[in-house]
Formats: structure tokens, sequence, C-alpha cells
């Protein structure tokens, strides 16, 4: 199945304690979550580990939104936009925006 929202998609937050954030994306997991750079910060306790030279103290870690609470960013609206496909000419299948039509992948 085709992925509407694909690693290094710039997207915006549209729910939960980060809206209206925006950044791209690091990683999509099989079961509908996506990891957004420096977005969904949480703060964990490490403990040291002197065997494998991990120092202890609180780091911060990006965690996973589930895909339904970001929308890829449309540079030309500057806002979300829902995205479709369509397949052109050449055979290519493509993502494009729904507002504008607009071609999102080159």
């Amino acid at each position: 199945m085709a992925a509407k929202i694909r690693q290094g998609d710039e997207v915006i937050v549209i729910s939960g304690k980060d809206k209206g954030r925006r950044g791209r994306v690091a990683r999509v997991y099989e079961d509908r979550r996506v990891v957004v750079e420096n977005v969904n910060i949480a703060r964990k306790h490490q403990k040291p580990n002197p065997n494998a030279g991990v120092a202890g103290g609180i780091i911060e870690k990006e965690m996973p939104l589930d895909i339904s609470n970001v929308m890829v960013f449309n540079p030309v609206t500057q806002r979300g936009d829902r995205v479709g496909f369509r397949t052109l000419e050449d055979g290519r299948k493509v993502r494009y925006f729904k507002s504008n039509n607009e071609v999102l992948d080159v």
C-alpha cells in the first residue's frame, strides 16, 4: 500500500500538545505512527551504563505520534493539506495536494 506520509516529508501537527508545530518526518512505523523531528519531546531518566559508555541523567527523546495527528505541509498555501494519488501520462504514480492539485513527488 502506498503511504500518504513518507519519511522526509515536512508535516504539521494538527492535534495534541504540539499542535501547530512543523517538522520533518524522521521515521514511519508499520503501526501507523510517525516520529517528527523536534516534536513530541519526552524526558527520560537514563541510568548510567559504564560498560556501554552511556552516561546517566535526564535525556530528551522524540516520541512517535499517531499518523492521523499530522498533515503534509503545503508550502504554497502555508497550511496542512490532504494528499491524494494520481497516475501521470508516463505511468508514474505520484502524490498530489488536494487543495491546489499540485504534485508533491518530483
